[in-house]
């Protein structure tokens, strides 16, 4: 089974678009995301995207993403997951 299907099977649509948003995020050399942007950029609502980012957080292989600070929105802090 290809990488590709194991994440299509592995996550919701939505949670999918959150880590496409953030593997980009990651290239352009971001570590940090809060919730209200990402929420703004993929058109959910950043209750949503706090709901999605608690449970990759428990569940991504690839990311290590952490809850780090609230100000006006949760700032999570993600990195590559050493493999």
């Amino acid at each position: 089974m290809s990488t590709k299907d194991r994440i299509k099977e592995r996550y919701s649509d939505t949670q999918r678009k959150i880590l496409h948003h953030l593997k980009s995020g990651l290239k352009a050399g971001k570590s940090y995301f809060k919730s209200k942007y990402i929420a703004s950029d993929l058109g959910l609502s950043p209750k949503e995207v706090g709901i999605n980012l608690a449970i990759l957080s428990e569940i991504c292989d690839e990311l290590d993403i952490r809850r780090w600070s609230y100000s006006n929105s949760t700032t999570w802090r993600v990195t590559p997951r050493a493999s």
